[in-house]
């Protein structure tokens, strides 16, 4: 299989509160929007992955489904989220593989984990050289 570009798909149970989310809150740039301008589709910018936020879904969380997203600051965002009104599942630590994680949910209540990555974390080693 040549897979030539990826995106990962959400149905939200309220599109407009969703797309509020992840672009106003979360401050995802957009990369593209779609369909009819009165309920249009929007493809965010997720790092290197792309997130399709359209159509609709069930309420509530999806089962199994987590999103990871990392931050140059997960405590400045853990300050800015949460005084933006988002659920925070779990505020920032250090867990024991070295990450600083917190936990937040979208309004479906799909879990997102917010990462960073300390400077001295072996995911930030060149190990080329080595």
């Amino acid at each position: 299989m040549d897979i030539l570009s990826g995106r990962i798909l959400l149905r939200p149970s309220d599109l407009s509160a969703s797309q509020s989310f992840y672009r106003d809150t979360l401050g995802l740039a957009v990369a593209r929007e779609f369909g009819a301008p009165d309920h249009p589709g929007i493809v965010f910018f997720l790092g290197g992955a792309l997130l399709e936020v359209s159509g609709s879904g069930p309420a509530g969380g999806r089962d199994g489904m987590e999103l990871w997203m990392q931050v140059r600051d997960v405590r400045a965002e853990h300050t800015r989220l949460a005084a933006a009104g988002v659920t925070v599942l779990r505020a920032p630590r250090t867990e024991p593989w070295g990450l600083i994680e917190m936990w937040i949910a979208d309004p479906d209540g799909v879990r997102i984990a917010v990462v960073q990555i300390p400077d001295d974390h072996p995911l930030r080693r060149d190990v080329r050289n080595l």
